[in-house]
């Protein structure tokens, strides 16, 4: 694909804006991903995550906007391979400091030739890195040397060991290979055989990089026996086309190899660069293998995300059970009469014991919809201390309810460990219910009664044929239809129970028909009620998911998206 948009003119003239467009939006999905559970495989997610960032910021997208801009060649190698020795040869000048201390390059280095000092001190490359231009060797910090040695066109970057017993030197060597156009590996003859170096070749090959291995300190009477072995490792490892360097044991002055032993590196470097067509194969080559490497990369960073999502799910089905549950409970307790009990029982007695309920339901002889909108004056002692009897018994059922719930899930959470980290990280204890619950308990029962006394007015206004209906006091009927639906699954009453009698009355004045309508939507509203309730209640544990940075399915759909663009653009 680049091959098509990235010939040798389009080096001069830079990618179009699709793909500049296509390349952003990745980095702006990739970057948005968070990492919050420890799934299996999330740790090389992470880094898998840093390194594709990386890639963007100080390879990727410097380069397809400036590809004309010098190229960036990294000496990368093991501890003591000489790598330091080698940029100071190649700019013969001592711009970075070397010895037997090991590690001894802690920060980069990169040397450039003077005219090409201000792109690199521009940040156009490497942007995380703070410019200097001392040789101090800072951490977080790059040293741009300007040396007229150094071929025009390319900057030297000496790199901290990639095999550093310092993790942040070595996380920092990695990052920088994978912003060069160009690599030369710097090996000995002791260590060319070693793991850790091999893993970086391999990485090279599967990126395409152009790449060049220098071999150090070769004894002069083993260095034919040597090179054909070297030979042989790279052509097994698909590395033939890599260029072979061998630099014998000789002695360095100054920091800096004698002789002319670097010079073919030098001629190398120098001829990719002053050759329009081989400066263009390098750059199209590194930039494929980058972007080709995002195909597979980007998708499994999804993979992840979506075991990220997985997770969550799981925490949010397990607390929606627990939720569950408890209305389930307030359902059982709402149907079968127990709520009928103590207080609200009591005052019910006193209520229909007493000649108030005929006064309330006769309430005046005068159309219900005149008064339907007048103030209630007088409402009867006995029936204001049902309602709030009723209101009590109801909020104190809610609470109860929502405080299972919070328990439950909590122990739920706290048998994963992914719950237990959010529930640690939460801002507030879940473990009971809201402060904020009883209040918001009244205020749904409140209206609750309301739109029941809504409902009898509607029954009063639509079933003109009940001739008693207009007769009767609608805030009353509402109350007895809010006891009457505590404890009846339907519109019959058996007459053991405490609703028996409002049952009863109901009938009488609504009809059997009517009154199974409107019970049900009694019942109906005040559940739906209860179930908001507890969802409000719920939400508290999805928003300590939400406040971690869990990443939803929206996260996995815009990752696979950004990739497809990518390779449309390409």
């Amino acid at each position: 694909m680049l091959e098509k948009t990235m010939t040798p003119r389009a080096v001069d003239e830079g990618p179009g804006p699709l793909l500049d467009a296509a390349l952003v939006t990745l980095r702006e999905r990739v970057a948005a991903v968070r990492f919050v559970f420890d799934t299996p495989g999330v740790g090389d997610a992470r880094e898998a995550q840093r390194e594709i960032l990386g890639q963007l910021d100080n390879y990727v997208l410097p380069r397809l906007r400036e590809l004309d801009a010098p190229l960036l060649v990294v000496i990368a190698g093991s501890t003591g391979a000489g790598k330091s020795t080698l940029v100071n040869s190649l700019a013969r000048a001592s711009v970075t400091a070397t010895g037997v201390r090991r590690p001894t390059t802690r920060a980069p280095f990169l040397a450039c030739h003077p005219d090409d000092a201000s792109w690199f001190e521009r940040r156009n490359v490497l942007p995380g890195l703070t410019r200097v231009r001392d040789a101090a060797g800072r951490e977080g910090t790059l040293a741009v040397i300007a040396a007229e040695g150094v071929p025009r066109g390319v900057g030297l970057l000496d790199t901290p060991d990639i095999d550093s017993v310092v993790g942040a030197h070595h996380k920092l060597a990695h990052e920088l290979v994978a912003a060069a156009d160009l690599w030369v590996f710097m090996t000995t003859a002791a260590r060319y055989a070693d793991a850790i170096p091999w893993n970086l070749l391999h990485a090279a090959r599967e990126r395409g990089v152009t790449l060049g291995v220098t071999l150090n300190r070769v004894p002069r009477d083993a260095a034919q026996e040597i090179l054909e072995h070297l030979r042989a490792m790279l052509d097994d490892g698909g590395l033939a086309e890599a260029e072979l360097f061998v630099v014998p044991e000789t002695q360095v002055s100054g920091g800096m190899l004698g002789g002319k032993v670097v010079e073919p590196v030098r001629s190398w470097l120098t001829e990719i660069v002053t050759e329009e067509d081989r400066r263009a194969a390098v750059v199209r080559g590194t930039l494929r293998g980058v972007l080709d490497s995002f195909r597979t990369r980007v998708p499994s960073l999804a993979k992840q995300v979506e075991a990220q999502v997985s997770v969550a799910e799981t925490l949010r089905e397990r607390v929606d059970a627990a939720y569950e549950a408890a209305l389930a409970e307030i359902d059982e307790t709402l149907r079968n009469g127990s709520l009928l009990r103590g207080e609200v029982i009591a005052r019910w007695q006193d209520f229909v014991t007493t000649a108030d309920l005929h006064r309330a339901l006769q309430a005046g002889r005068r159309p219900l919809r005149r008064r339907a909108h007048a103030p209630r004056h007088g409402a009867p002692e006995q029936d204001r201390a049902l309602e709030v009897a009723l209101t009590n018994a109801l909020v104190s059922l809610i609470r109860s309810g929502a405080e299972h719930a919070a328990e439950d899930a909590v122990g739920r959470w706290r048998a994963d460990p992914a719950g237990s980290g959010l529930l640690a990280a939460a801002p507030e204890s879940l473990t009971h219910a809201s402060p904020q619950l009883p209040h918001r308990a009244a205020q749904a029962v409140s209206t609750w009664r309301q739109h029941v006394v809504n409902l009898v007015r509607s029954e009063g206004t639509t079933k003109r044929s009940v001739a008693r209906i207009p007769s009767f006091d609608p805030e009353t009927l509402a109350l007895l239809l809010m006891v009457g639906a505590l404890g009846q699954s339907g519109g019959d009453a058996a007459s053991a129970s405490p609703s028996a009698l409002p049952q009863r009355l109901l009938r009488g004045i609504f009809g059997a028909e009517s009154l199974r309508t409107i019970a049900t939507k009694t019942r109906t509203e005040l559940r739906a009620r209860v179930s908001g309730l507890l969802e409000e209640e719920a939400t508290r544990f999805t928003q300590a998911i939400e406040a971690a940075g869990v990443p939803d399915e929206s996260a996995v759909v815009q990752l696979y998206q950004a990739t497809y663009t990518l390779e449309v653009a390409r």
